[in-house]
């Protein structure tokens, strides 16, 4: 790789990525040290931790009633109808009480006929009955409308466990099934469904578990037979005696180990990042990306790519050893998968309250529809499996494994021009 120091600053490239929409964003200064613009990520590969199951609005959820009710909306309807018949039923049987209590009074008017007096009864009662019927229905309906929003909140309240099992499901990953709902509270039909999905997330654990378990085990059981088979190979070919034909075939094989070799530790790699953190400390990307920097500028490459630095503080909590492995997966896939004489481009910093890594390198253009198959593993772009000397296929899965397992969130894109960007956010330690 070319030394950085001899490009002078990188180009600020502003032409937008996929969609039109703007790359760079504004220049930050943290502790002295300018960071380059960060270029806008691009579609996430997997979700960000959720923050939990937000609650709409009342009115929110009134605007989406014509289309679908939530069940929210639905027992709030349910509670004020209940109210709104039990209140009309109260009504008519107390009018009806006191229409027949003022039936039974009787006006006594001195100098006036029974006739006179029978008609002014009944005017009175009628009188009274209109007025006490229509403060009644003005009183229900004030009380409606009160009992409406109060069923509302009642409602929200009964369905927080439901929120809860929502909640976590939505943070729920490979590495993440250790997590429970435990719901406690009486045993009726949410904590039974609370129950069953912790039920659920054990078995789906274990499975995980037994597969990582499979990975590493078969992995460590290979890695000794390729040792031997790379040790014999060296041993043979350093035999001044051996053919030239002999010495090829063996120069082909001693590759060809190596690249299993490279595939087994890269499997390994990939199930260690699978599993749940046990300990996080503080690990400074800025100091993360200058080792890693350091140790590729050492190893020979088959591509000459120049390598800008822009790296400013940024603490992530998590697994040095592994965020270590993130960022030089990341910087060996854009040196692997770039062209003879292209540039990388890697920063480090806070951006939006995240300790972030970028990623940026020159090279083949990226289908936009081939960006998310790259985070699987084993794959390549354009789904070639035939260039093996480009590695395994594990480098952004490994990648995505490690950003799953520290909670954070990866996003890549296209770069215009060709190459790829790729953004990882992680939890600020």
């Amino acid at each position: 790789m070319h030394d950085p120091s001899a490009h002078g600053a990188p180009a600020q490239d502003t032409a937008g990525l996929a969609g039109g929409s703007q790359t760079t964003q504004p220049t930050s200064v943290q502790e002295g040290r300018r960071t380059g613009p960060w270029r806008r990520p691009g579609p996430q590969q997997f979700p960000q931790p959720s923050q939990g199951a937000k609650s709409g609005s009342f009115a929110a959820d009134l605007k989406t009633l014509p289309g679908r009710m939530s069940v929210r909306l639905r027992l709030t309807l349910l509670y004020g109808l209940l109210f709104f018949m039990a209140g009309a039923l109260l009504l008519f049987v107390m009018s009806v009480l006191v229409a027949n209590i003022l039936g039974n009074v009787k006006v006594i008017v001195p100098g006036i006929s029974l006739e006179d007096a029978a008609d002014l009864q009944q005017q009175f009662v009628q009188q009274t009955m209109k007025q006490l019927v229509g403060r009644s229905l003005v009183a229900l309906a004030g009380v409606g409308i009160i009992t409406l929003v109060l069923g509302y909140f009642v409602a929200d309240r009964a369905l927080s466990p439901l929120q809860r099992v929502t909640a976590t499901a939505r943070r729920l990953s490979e590495s993440t099934l250790h997590e429970r709902i435990a719901l406690e509270g009486p045993d009726d039909e949410i904590k039974e469904l609370a129950d069953t999905f912790d039920a659920m997330l054990e078995r789906l654990g274990q499975a995980f578990d037994s597969q990582r378990r499979f990975v590493a085990n078969a992995s460590h059981e290979l890695r000794t037979p390729l040792a031997i088979n790379r040790t014999l190979l060296e041993v043979a070919l350093g035999d001044p005696e051996v053919s030239d034909d002999l010495r090829a075939v063996g120069r082909t094989l001693l590759a060809t180990n190596a690249r299993h070799e490279r595939l087994i530790e890269g499997l390994l790699l990939l199930a260690r990042s699978e599993r749940e953190l046990t300990a996080r400390a503080p690990a400074d990307l800025a100091e993360v990306a200058a080792t890693v920097l350091e140790h590729s500028a050492r190893r020979d490459h088959d591509n000459d790519v120049a390598v800008h630095p822009e790296l400013a503080s940024g603490t992530a909590l998590g697994d040095p050893v592994l965020l270590e492995h993130l960022v030089s997966n990341l910087v060996e896939n854009a040196v692997k998968h770039n062209e003879d004489g292209g540039e990388l481009w890697i920063r480090t910093g806070m951006l939006e309250g995240w300790a972030t890594v970028q990623v940026e390198n020159t090279g083949p253009v990226v289908p936009a529809y081939e960006v998310e198959r790259l985070f699987e593993p084993f794959r390549r772009l354009n789904a070639d499996r035939v260039e093996s000397a480009k590695g395994a296929g594990l480098g952004l899965s490994i990648v995505r494994s490690v950003v799953l397992a520290h909670r954070g969130a990866v996003y890549a894109a296209p770069r215009p021009g060709g190459g790829l960007i790729v953004t990882v956010r992680l939890p600020p330690g």
